[in-house]
């Protein structure tokens, strides 16, 4: 079906009620793109694209598969949550016509991945040593490529002409102890001004600027403890300045909103006769609604995904990477057990989506016939408190269960595999699994779980989970589709639709 475009409208804030911090967003000609952080999933590094900056659809990864060590394949029960992508950078160079991520992983080192379009392939191009934390990367009008980066004790990279290793790198700014910490560089050039941009985490953001990339660099507050546009939900921080083909300004920042996690708002900025930008605000806090940057043209996130083709969908990340031979996309997706576990948490290809807010539900339609004796699958919460509803065989019996109390330590670790709180009994091969999500923020979101075998009457399983909303864990819930073996590898199962 089309969807009109429409001039002259206004849109709401958040953009996209979606888990995607550390926003990173550039235009290309008239089209915007936007990088985010999604550490410990894969592929790793989400690219969504826009017309508008309102409306985003995903397009791809620039982090094919998480290769930064044996933990993040779950290898000899190793995981990896919480590391892996996190703000990191990408630009397109126009003078090669090729598109560059730089992220630093683990704090040691900072991975480049190139790529001859947003869409791929991107491959591995470099490794340099030295860790660009927090990076914000500036091809400059020269062509010369600049990171900013740093913890407080902020520093400018200069790279080589190939942008695959550094020549030089200087500290260029020391946060004075009145700020505190400061991180999550953006760098931009302005009318002959270099321009870092940086966060107060979790509730403040400021902007350097200096007549060289390696300063002297002077510092103006953007926004201090500023009103949310979001009921509940934390101060808007950290992000991007992006420019319009037209000259106009705008500032996406996220907004921390657990149990959902960070997502973005939009608010127009003006500049200055200072060269400082000053956000428009309303009612003295960032806008609920603003006029739309450019001609809206929507985009839909809800739907069905049937699993057609012979790969997924750019939404899909799994938990940690996948063991690729135990799984296939074929209008459907197929499952079998890749690890012998009684551990959610440890059961590799675990699929995730996104959990779209405030409110949402997420169905699957899952085929059981080829489980085997041991085997359990189903459709989850996921987060550091997990509940699901899923398949359990046991010999020749098959029963829908629904299992809460799955936990992590404040390290990542399990803490308990969760204990069954309901169960029924079944003798259907297909069954309709639902879980109801409401990531309003705040502390007594719930999720509750159905199934059904026919698709149209749905039943409630077991009790609702109550949903972590502490931030510590960084991404926010998302469901999880799931399928691992208690007590030997072969069975499978098959998905054919979300």
């Amino acid at each position: 079906m089309a969807v009109p475009s429409v001039m002259g409208a206004t849109f709401s804030n958040p953009v996209l009620w979606e888990d995607l911090a550390d926003n990173d967003i550039f235009r290309v000609d008239d089209t915007f793109y936007y990088s985010a952080s999604n550490m410990h999933y894969s592929p790793g590094a989400p690219i969504l694209s826009s017309t508008d900056m309102v409306n985003w659809k995903y397009i791809g990864h620039s982090v094919p598969t998480l290769a930064f060590g044996s933990k993040y394949d779950m290898t000899n029960g190793a995981t990896a949550y919480i590391k892996g992508v996190y703000a990191s950078t990408m630009r397109y160079r126009a003078s090669n016509k090729k598109w560059y991520w730089y992220g630093c992983i683990e704090y040691s080192a900072t991975y480049v991945y190139t790529a001859p379009s947003p869409t791929g392939p991107w491959t591995q191009a470099a490794k340099i040593s030295q860790c660009y934390y927090d990076a914000g990367l500036l091809i400059d009008d020269d062509d010369t490529m600049y990171i900013a980066y740093g913890n407080t004790q902020l520093s400018v990279a200069q790279l080589s002409a190939d942008g695959l290793s550094q020549v030089k790198t200087q500290v260029v700014y020391n946060t004075p102890s009145s700020i505190g910490t400061l991180e999550g560089s953006r760098m931009y050039k302005r009318n002959g001004n270099y321009y870092i941009f940086t966060t107060r985490p979790a509730n403040g953001q400021y902007i350097l600027k200096a007549s060289s990339p390696f300063g002297t660099y002077t510092i103006n507050e953007v926004l201090l403890n500023l009103g949310s546009p979001i009921t509940n939900g934390g101060t808007p921080h950290q992000g991007s300045l992006v420019e319009t083909a037209a000259g106009s300004w705008y500032y996406m920042a996220f907004v921390d909103s657990y149990p959902g996690g960070r997502v973005p708002v939009l608010a127009p900025i003006t500049w200055g006769s200072d060269g400082f930008p000053d956000i428009q605000l309303v009612n003295n806090a960032w806008g609920t609604s603003y006029t739309a940057p450019l001609t809206l043209s929507p985009v839909s996130h809800t739907g069905t995904d049937s699993f057609s083709g012979s790969s997924l969908g750019p939404q899909w990340e799994w938990n940690h990477n996948p063991d690729t031979s135990k799984y296939s996309v074929n209008n459907g997706l197929t499952l079998s057990t890749a690890t012998v576990t009684s551990d959610l948490y440890h059961a590799r290809n675990t699929l995730s989506h996104r959990i779209l807010g405030p409110t949402s539900s997420g169905t699957i339609l899952m085929d059981i016939s080829s489980m085997a004796d041991g085997d359990c699958a189903g459709f989850a919460m996921l987060r550091d408190t997990s509940a699901w509803i899923g398949i359990v065989k046991t010999g020749s019996s098959t029963k829908i269960s629904m299992t809460s109390g799955l936990t992590m330590t404040s390290t990542w670790a399990t803490s308990s595999t969760g204990s069954e709180v309901a169960s029924v009994s079944t003798t259907a091969n297909k069954i309709w699994f639902r879980i109801y999500a409401d990531i309003h923020v705040g502390s007594d979101k719930t999720a509750q779980f159905y199934y059904s075998t026919d698709g149209k009457t749905f039943s409630q399983l077991g009790s609702a989970l109550t949903l972590n909303n502490a931030w510590n864990f960084f991404p926010g819930y998302r469901y999880a589709i799931f399928n691992f073996a208690a007590k030997a590898l072969g069975g499978s199962v098959k998905v054919s639709s979300f």
